[in-house]
């Protein structure tokens, strides 16, 4: 795709929220798949760890950066980028538009009682919304094909999933077409935020890109840590692009 930004060797869509619905609206009417993928400071972090990742990425028709900390690189670093798309914004947007178009969706992902619970927080603000199925996102891989059969069978034509990185990018990569879904978007732990499990960060907090912070604090044995080791390699990524990046004195008076 033409007009993408590279950042960390990673190639990003500069798109708007409204752009990326857009495109996702043309996907479902024009019967062409697009598989969204999103990054943010830490999935950037362990796609340098993990191939398997990188690569599934990688081959999503879309990358968004869903991070305020990815925005601000890209700045930093001369890939600029319009604005943060986060994952849950794109994945309520989508709910909206399939509800208005008459559009079907499938569920797919968190523990039972979690995806019950969102499923009716989700028929209390969508009521008008065809939902083609659903399933919990505990199953082994071996069940993989049988799940994305389930879903071609439903007809649905955006499929979300609420499960973890890297489950949610490698399920796409290896049978996100097979699924039959025009939109395929991975939402990560927006079930659990619908349901009322985690709460989302004020806006506030988002706006300063501290909202993985507040995410540490509600859970702070799971998640501090984890949070605070790929932030600090993000920063420390970013720093050293930007050293590879900026010229030095000698260079740069050899250029006059």
């Amino acid at each position: 795709m033409s007009g993408r930004q590279s950042l960390f060797g990673v190639e990003l869509d500069p798109l708007t929220m409204d752009e990326t619905v857009g495109r996702c609206l043309a996907a479902v009417r024009e019967g062409r798949q697009l598989e969204i993928g999103v990054v943010n400071a830490a999935k950037l972090v362990n796609m340098r760890r993990d191939k398997r990742l990188a690569e599934a990425v990688a081959g999503c028709d879309l990358v968004l950066a869903d991070g305020q900390a990815v925005v601000w690189a890209g700045r930093l670093l001369r890939a600029p980028l319009p604005e943060r798309v986060a994952g849950i914004d794109l994945f309520l947007r989508l709910l909206a538009e399939a509800e208005s178009a008459g559009m079907s969706v499938y569920f797919l992902g968190a523990r039972q009682e979690v995806l019950e619970r969102m499923l009716g927080e989700v028929a209390g603000r969508f009521p008008g919304l065809k939902v083609a199925g659903s399933r919990n996102g505990y199953f082994d891989d071996s069940e993989q094909r049988d799940v994305a059969d389930a879903i071609a069978r439903s007809g649905a034509q955006m499929l979300f999933l609420g499960m973890t990185s890297p489950k949610k990018e490698i399920f796409t990569a290896a049978y996100g077409e097979r699924t039959g879904a025009r939109v395929v978007h991975g939402v990560g732990g927006s079930f659990d935020i619908l349901a009322g499990v985690t709460r989302r960060a004020p806006v506030s907090w988002q706006r300063w890109g501290v909202e993985w912070l507040y995410r540490a604090l509600q859970e702070p044995r799971r998640l501090g840590r984890r949070y605070l080791t790929t932030n600090a390699a993000f920063v420390l990524m970013t720093a050293r692009e930007f050293i590879r990046l900026t010229p030095s004195p000698a260079s740069a008076n050899r250029s006059h």
